[in-house]
């Protein structure tokens, strides 16, 4: 049914006239009659009823007129929702690893807090194909996901990928391993071609890196450990059980030291994930905006809470 017509039925149960109802929204009488009609048609009920020289609702009619005031509220509410020009408002489904959550959204939460309050954030914690899967299903309106330059994610045609920041990887070896000489990463790998390996145990990306530069050394890595928390990578390094790519920028614990890594390096890259044509809404709008104005620095002593969702 056309909005429009609601309206005029509206107006007829609070002016009792369609004189008044012409007069108030400079239109003919025929024209208020006609619409009027034409929303009885639409509906298959009777509307008006005459009483004497004029008309009235129905009981049918009132019952309609009842269910227009939240219609076009509901109507209206659409349109400031999706005018560019409203202050935006809305709940924005936002999906993301640890430390993307960490160092990018959660400092323009509390901007949103103060200058944005319209606007609500509802976050969780995804591995990257989760989260296209999501919003592939329209379950999320945001993600923030990775990949690394050495194991590059593809992403279907229906998404939009805007780059965030990168920060460097290295290699976690025990503290007390024999010092290696500077060189390739395939080189840095030669040298611990005998160790065990350690990788994710929800995302393949950091094992596809490891197995990448290990094939420019010439050998197949042993994966041995897989663990979905860099604490946990760490305390199986510290403990002789293997070695494992970790975040340069991010300190280690006593008994872990860091390799750099070069010719290839490696680089977590974090993404803003859209789907296709959803960017203009005002409230997901907005957030992109906050999140791309500001992509965050790394942060030294950041925690490092799960893996392949903290591996940034």
């Amino acid at each position: 049914m056309e909005t429009r017509r609601l309206q005029l039925l509206l107006e007829l149960s609070r002016l009792g006239s369609m004189r008044a109802v012409a007069e108030s929204l400079d239109i003919t009488t025929s024209t208020v009659s006609q619409q009027i009609a034409a929303l009885s048609r639409e509906i298959g009920a009777v509307l008006l009823e005459q009483d004497g020289r004029r008309v009235r609702l129905t009981p049918a009619g009132q019952r309609l007129a009842a269910h227009a005031v939240t219609i076009l509220a509901a109507v209206d509410a659409a349109h400031l929702d999706l005018d560019p020009a409203a202050e935006p408002a809305g709940t924005v489904r936002v999906a993301g690893f640890a430390t993307a959550i960490r160092r990018s959204l959660l400092p323009i939460a509390a901007r949103l807090a103060t200058d944005h309050p319209g606007v609500r954030l509802l976050i969780h914690e995804h591995e990257p194909a989760e989260m296209t899967a999501l919003l592939a299903t329209d379950s999320l309106d945001l993600a923030l996901s990775y990949d690394y330059n050495l194991a590059p994610a593809g992403f279907p045609a229906s998404v939009e990928r805007t780059p965030l920041w990168a920060t460097p990887w290295s290699l976690g070896v025990p503290a007390g391993a024999a010092p290696v000489r500077p060189g390739s990463a395939a080189e840095v790998f030669t040298h611990f071609r005998r160790h065990s390996w350690i990788v994710n145990s929800r995302n393949t990306a950091d094992e596809d890196v490891v197995r990448t530069i290990a094939s420019l050394a010439g050998f197949e890595p042993e994966i041995t450990h897989r663990a979905d928390s860099l604490d946990l990578v760490q305390d199986l390094v510290i403990a002789g059980m293997g070695v494992g790519l970790l975040p340069s920028d991010q300190p280690v614990r006593p008994g872990v030291a860091l390799i750099a890594l070069r010719d290839p390096d490696v680089r977590l890259r974090a993404a803003l994930l859209v789907r296709r044509g959803r960017a203009d809404w005002p409230p997901l709008a907005l957030v992109v905006d906050l999140l791309t104005a500001t992509p965050g620095a790394a942060t030294p002593g950041m925690p490092s809470e799960r893996s392949g969702l903290a591996r940034a």
